[in-house]
């Protein structure tokens, strides 16, 4: 049974069609990525599943369980996590404190606990703060852990916000154009990356994003948007040399 299963999703804001009979099946363990011109609808998409938007019509199911209907922290409890196309942080906080924060939804200690510093708190608390390490750990970012998240490089703050929703323990992982705003080699390294991490944490991936150098080298299907609608799907090779594809998005030049 696929993990991801849209049918019809259709989405307007007010007069305005954002997307229209959008249909995906996501396989365990897929890495598909959505492409499009700007104003597309690909972000409504994930704004979609994750519930932030309540679909117009159509049907979202996740592991057989329709998301339609349920808040934002109900859907990350489920198993779905995702980043944004303007880092999300809390600047001000350190790193360490910004994967810490992902983890609390997993607490069980009640208001009386934390209040009183009792066992049971300073218990989860401890291991939260050591599952935060050793993300961080995994992800490169250990050295940094006491930084002020603001102070981070760029492509660093990027990793950050993965390694944040990483801590959700997702099953799925929803990439809002990640490598915007890198230059070619933080762009190489977040390919690697990105593979890395899928086979490290047995994720299921959708990507949305621009740079073509990284929908083409990573992806295993891609779904191409324009004007709500999808217009083509298949490998980067018969996206890459479909005439809409060119004609809407691709242009010419991306050809070779």
């Amino acid at each position: 049974m696929p993990l991801l299963q849209i049918r019809g999703l259709t989405h307007y804001f007010g007069g305005l069609r954002a997307v229209h009979n959008f249909n995906l099946d996501l396989e365990p363990g897929e890495l598909v990525g959505i492409i499009g011109p700007n104003g597309a609808g690909k972000t409504t998409v994930f704004n979609l599943i994750t519930g932030v938007y309540r679909p117009t019509a159509g049907e979202i199911l996740f592991n057989g369980h329709s998301l339609v209907g349920k808040r934002p922290d109900q859907i990350i409890a489920m198993g779905i996590a995702r980043t944004f196309q303007t880092i999300r942080l809390f600047k001000d906080l350190s790193v360490l404190d910004n994967v810490r924060i992902a983890h609390f939804a997993q607490t069980s200690y009640g208001v009386m606990d934390a209040l009183f510093r009792l066992p049971r708190y300073r218990r989860e608390e401890a291991e939260i703060r050591e599952r935060a390490m050793e993300l961080l750990d995994l992800m490169g970012l250990a050295d940094q852990a006491n930084w002020v998240a603001s102070s981070l490089p760029y492509g660093l703050q990027r990793r950050l916000e993965i390694a944040r929703a990483l801590a959700t323990e997702p099953r799925l992982l929803l990439l809002d154009e990640p490598a915007a705003g890198m230059n070619p080699g933080e762009i190489t390294e977040l390919m690697d990356l990105i593979q890395w991490i899928r086979r490290q944490f047995n994720l299921t991936i959708i990507l949305i994003e621009h740079q073509m150098r990284v929908v083409m080298g990573i992806c295993e299907r891609i779904k191409v948007m324009d004007f709500g609608e999808t217009i083509a799907e298949g490998t980067p090779t018969e996206v890459q040399n479909n005439p809409r594809v060119i004609e809407a998005y691709l242009g010419e030049e991306a050809i070779v």
